[in-house]
């Protein structure tokens, strides 16, 4: 089945060229032009990606991600103002995957939906279905990453980022390293970007008692730490 997005926008000039561009890659598409409706067609639509402008009506797309949040991870890609820097950076830190300012490529809008969607549900090593370090474990057919038993929910991009260092725990990878890993060798990424998503990976580990997870080796990139059981 091809994939679903919910695209929202409060500019109909917007919605319409989205529209035109992701049916035009072949996906499936409902559309919603505030923060209420997006909400309600979330629910309705079952979306496999929401594509979701951070200045709407209503109910803001800020908001809307918080909400989304709180019952599912499915993939966020914030469109924004360009010089809404700091609602980026928040937008990023609740949880969204990626974001693209405006005014925006229709090419470029869908290379991201495709290289978020790609990540969305990593695929497993035939010889390591589960990885483990420590007493953190990921089950990455069943999207699922769990710290002595417990479970930890992770968005797609978060899952992807911890399973690359997880797959080679005693190396240390450069940010361009987890860069490519996450978003592929032809999308420009921001170090913020990938910086907000490893506060995030770091907090949820953290808050599960995993406070040792992710090492810093400075100057050099990052490496997994002991992640040892209680």
């Amino acid at each position: 089945m091809r994939a679903r997005i919910l695209v929202v926008d409060d500019d109909p000039d917007i919605l319409e060229v989205t529209r035109f561009a992701v049916e035009k890659a072949g996906f499936g598409t409902a559309f919603a032009s505030d923060g209420l409706a997006a909400i309600s067609a979330y629910q309705t639509e079952k979306p496999d990606l929401i594509v979701l402008d951070i200045g709407l009506p209503e109910k803001d797309g800020l908001e809307v991600c918080r909400e989304i949040r709180k019952s599912s991870d499915v993939p966020i890609l914030f469109l924004t103002a360009r010089d809404d820097e700091i609602d980026r950076i928040i937008g990023l830190e609740i949880g969204a995957d990626d974001y693209l300012t405006k005014p925006f490529s229709p090419r470029e809008l869908v290379a991201r939906i495709k290289a978020i969607l790609k990540r969305s549900a990593p695929a497993p090593a035939p010889d390591e279905p589960v990885l483990r370090q420590g007493g953190l474990e990921l089950q990455a057919e069943r999207h699922l990453c769990q710290f002595n038993g417990s479970d930890i929910p992770l968005t797609g991009s978060e899952f992807r980022l911890l399973a690359t260092l997880m797959t080679r725990p005693d190396h240390v990878l450069s940010r361009s390293a987890l860069i490519d890993a996450l978003y592929g060798y032809n999308i420009h990424v921001s170090d913020r970007t990938i910086d907000s998503h490893i506060r995030n990976v770091r907090a949820k580990l953290a808050q599960a008692g995993c406070a040792d997870a992710i090492v810093t080796v400075h100057g050099v990139g990052l490496r997994m730490g002991p992640c040892k059981q209680g």
